[in-house]
């Protein structure tokens, strides 16, 4: 049987990431991929060996901010938030996303 694949296109991550703490606010990692997963109708799924690793290059890169807190559980976890760097950053990744798709959608169908 074939295994259905939702990986995700490598540079989506940070896209993904960024959207998603611009439209909701500071987030800790598990919050994040459930968000993504829940936007997507469940199609795109961030596991934690992809999407931590990528928080830290975010941070590195000063896209992203991280502070410890309490989570709704009352558990400690790093929340993070987008910076005015990282909105930057989104502005283009969804412009570059945005030329990707269109160029896909040209060789769909004129192919």
């Amino acid at each position: 049987m074939p295994r259905h694949r939702n990986d995700i296109l490598q540079g989506t991550l940070a896209l993904l990431v960024l959207k998603t703490l611009a439209a909701r606010g500071p987030l800790h990692g598990y919050a994040i991929t459930t968000h993504i997963k829940l936007s997507s109708a469940d199609l795109l799924r961030v596991e934690e060996g992809s999407l931590y690793p990528a928080l830290h290059r975010m941070e590195q890169e000063g896209w992203v901010r991280g502070a410890w807190g309490l989570t709704q559980k009352n558990r400690q976890a790093r929340f993070y938030t987008i910076t005015a760097a990282g909105r930057r950053e989104l502005a283009a990744e969804q412009e570059r996303w945005t030329r990707l798709t269109e160029g896909v959608q040209h060789v769909l169908r004129y192919a």
